[in-house]
């Protein structure tokens, strides 16, 4: 059931008020000593989220503290993406929150409940976070593709149900297309395309445009996921890759490994790592809010 902006206020405050969370001072009294941290994200959507948590889960395994998991549907799966709900019911020393875009209401009740949070991923006012530049990555997969010599550019990126927060996607078909620009090769919008996230709906969508009269030689696709479809595409309609089109994807993790996929690798688990650290950090004493940024780099394959 959907609820206004306005109602799902009123329950949250009456969910703090009635005691099914704690008041800020009883949990301040409270969490001293539990050891247990909450990690909110969208598990069971992308392997990328669970590789940051098996870096979380890395930096706390030698720490007495414990791992409370809350999965969530993904930001681009859901028709309202802004994360607007928070499963705590029990008490926390902190949490974090990887990939889910924060509401103001919510973003004002963990500050309101003095709940020490993270944010990987994602960006917030007044919130510790550490990501990695999506834009770079965009640019970095247009210069490679520039410099091997290629001319006629395409995009496939997961399709979002909501644009009422910007995505990594968007973040990282902006990069592409700034840097294509300033080469003189500008991204014209037949060459981009959107799918639901999977290897299926990817290589219908590449299909597509592969098939193109005049189709694009290169394609950067916004995850390694979709770069296996738009591969599957091209040895569909018989393309060589990277003879006929060159193909980049997004991650670096095992599947592009495995494919040979040239692709802009984020250090993913060390984002678990970073967000462990400076969760402990602020549990030892207040500080003002940090973003911490971590590099990405091109590993060129053989799809290029």
């Amino acid at each position: 059931m959907r609820v206004s902006a306005e109602t799902r206020r009123k329950v949250l405050e009456a969910v703090d008020a009635l005691g099914f969370v704690p008041k800020p001072e009883a949990v301040a009294k409270a969490r001293r000593g539990v050891g247990r941290v909450g990690v909110v994200a969208p598990y069971t959507s992308y392997p990328s989220v669970t590789r940051r948590l098996n870096g979380i889960l890395h930096m706390v395994s030698q720490r007495p503290l414990e791992i409370v998991l809350f999965d969530q549907e993904s930001a681009a799966q859901s028709s309202s993406p802004l994360l607007s709900s928070l499963p705590i019911t029990g008490r926390l020393d902190g949490l974090i929150i990887i990939s889910l875009p924060l509401d103001e209401a919510i973003a004002k009740r963990l500050i309101d409940l003095r709940l020490p949070t993270v944010l990987i991923d994602i960006q917030h006012p007044g919130f510790d976070s550490v990501f990695t530049s999506d834009f770079t990555g965009g640019q970095l997969a247009a210069s490679h593709l520039v410099a091997r010599g290629y001319r006629h550019f395409g995009f496939l990126g997961e399709e979002q149900q909501s644009h009422l927060y910007v995505s990594p996607v968007q973040r990282r078909l902006a990069g592409f297309r700034t840097a294509l620009t300033e080469a003189g090769y500008p991204l014209t919008e037949n060459n981009v395309r959107f799918a639901a996230y999977g290897v299926g709906t990817a290589f219908e969508a590449a299909k597509d445009l592969l098939s193109m009269e005049h189709r694009p030689t290169a394609v950067l696709a916004s995850s390694d996921t979709l770069a296996a479809g738009v591969l599957r595409a091209a040895h569909h309609l018989g393309l060589a890759v990277p003879d006929d089109v060159a193909i980049v994807g997004f991650d670096d993790g095992e599947l592009a490994e495995a494919l040979g996929l040239t692709t802009v690798h984020q250090p993913l688990e060390e984002t678990g790592r970073v967000a462990v650290e400076l969760l402990l950090q602020r549990l030892d004493r207040p500080a003002t809010a940090r973003e911490v940024v971590l590099g990405v780099e091109l590993v060129v394959r053989e799809t290029s």
